[in-house]
């Protein structure tokens, strides 16, 4: 087997299984990524769980995907050795393995295994800390278990020959466990409908006091929650580690010279995102599809960070997020950057009003942010006269809270207030 690309971090103690990492190289995929880095990736994902020892790691080059077992026979052998002599209890595979695939390779191997989806929805069950993150990461376990069961007896089925509408060999099981499966994602659909509801209700609060939302989305681990963090003072957890952070979080922020907005940091993509959590964190990430100026975090220092960002903006096509939605990137992490390298990226995102240079860490950069960040929320500004009856206070208050008045009379009937506004302060307005 080939030599992985980093030295295994043999100082971390306390983990309980011992577990070995497999990528696939597929020679066949034009689309594969590079394999150390994906390698790497997939490392961290499993060190994202504190239960596991990621004892060691290994690129498996194919030129072909065998069926029933993935990888030759020869290759199999190998790896059983080496899974033997390291005493390892469980083999994560990145990439995806079918159900027939796993259930060989456990049988050859004498050990548990999980692909790249079955380690994100473990993850993912593990930093799930609100209701609506819990039932979500449930629902989207079952519906990538009762893929599998489906898949997984249909060796049984195809025993029984004919037209198929007589039960065969498995058929009773099948149906058992489908059917349990579907009425517990009935179950944590209703209970999630609740949560949803009340979401809902938070969220028509926040519109009758209608702050602008501004989402940071990006690729796991690109330093969102450090510039959150950073930029509201908020102690939110920012780990140099994959999904620290699942449930959103928002926190208000007053921008410089500025209005009062809602910063909103959200779950991190990644490649190969299971199809079942883009599902499952759409209402999660409800604040991105609802945000008026959306931030792209990138970690610029990362070697993969344009496929990164080619991630991130098909999984944002996916969730429906409109092209002509003001966003801007923001290149992270200079503080990791070559002195160099660092001015060539500053140089770069110079010439791009969207895109700004940054460290989150140190708040380089970020004041240029904030100010462009400003001049879009308040756009072009036009001036208006209103007339107010005193019954009006509300309409009143909420002109005042939002800095728009320049100029107010009062009348025999109310009062007569000049404000200045962009078209979206005034539509709010007109919804009040």
């Amino acid at each position: 087997m080939s030599k992985p690309p980093f030295q295994i971090d043999e100082t971390i103690q306390t983990r309980v299984t011992r577990a070995w990492v497999l990528h696939p190289e597929i020679k066949s995929d034009p689309d594969r990524r590079l394999a150390e880095h994906a390698l790497a990736e997939a490392v961290s994902l499993a060190r994202a769980l504190p239960e596991l020892e990621v004892v060691g790691a290994d690129i498996v080059p194919l030129k072909t995907v065998r069926a029933g077992m993935l990888f030759g026979s020869g290759k199999i052998d190998e790896i059983k050795k080496s899974l033997h002599d390291e005493e390892i209890e469980l083999v994560l595979v990145d990439g995806p393995v079918s159900p027939v695939q796993q259930r060989n390779l456990e049988k050859a191997w004498g050990v548990k295994l999980l692909d790249r989806t079955g380690l994100i929805l473990e993850i993912f069950s593990d930093r799930a800390a609100t209701r609506e993150g819990v039932l979500q990461v449930e629902m989207a376990a079952l519906s990538y278990q009762r893929t599998r069961l489906v898949r997984a007896w249909t060796h049984l089925e195809r025993q029984r020959g004919g037209l198929g509408f007589v039960g065969g060999p498995g058929e009773t099981q099948i149906e058992a466990d489908r059917r349990a499966i579907d009425d517990q994602l009935t179950r944590l659909r209703r209970q999630l409908e609740k949560v949803v509801k009340t979401r809902a209700l938070h969220r028509a609060a926040r519109a009758k006091i209608p702050y602008p939302i501004i989402a940071l989305v990006g690729y796991t681990n690109a330093g969102k929650s450090t510039l959150f963090n950073h930029l509201t003072g908020a102690d939110v957890m920012a780990k140099d580690m994959l999904f620290a952070t699942l449930d959103p979080t928002m926190r208000r922020l007053r921008l410089p010279d500025g209005p009062e907005v809602i910063l909103s940091d959200t779950v991190g993509f990644i490649s190969d995102l299971p199809t079942e959590l883009v599902a499952a964190f759409r209402a999660t990430l409800e604040e991105v599809l609802a945000a008026d100026v959306i931030c792209h975090v990138r970690d610029i220092s990362h070697p993969e960070t344009e496929a990164q960002a080619k991630d991130v903006q098909d999984i944002m096509t996916t969730l429906g997020v409109e092209e002509d939605r003001p966003t801007f990137e923001l290149w992270n992490k200079l503080d990791l950057l070559s002195e160099g390298e660092a001015d060539a990226m500053r140089a770069r995102a110079d010439r791009d009003p969207s895109v700004f240079a940054i460290s989150a860490l140190s708040g380089e950069g970020l004041d240029g942010l904030l100010a462009a960040v400003t001049q879009t929320l308040q756009g072009k500004k036009r001036a208006a006269t209103l007339t107010l009856s005193f019954s009006e206070g509300r309409k009143r208050a909420w002109l005042f809270e939002q800095e728009l008045v320049e100029e107010e009379h009062q009348t025999e009937d109310g009062f007569e207030i000049a404000v200045r506004w962009t078209v979206d302060q005034e539509a709010k307005y007109e919804r009040l």
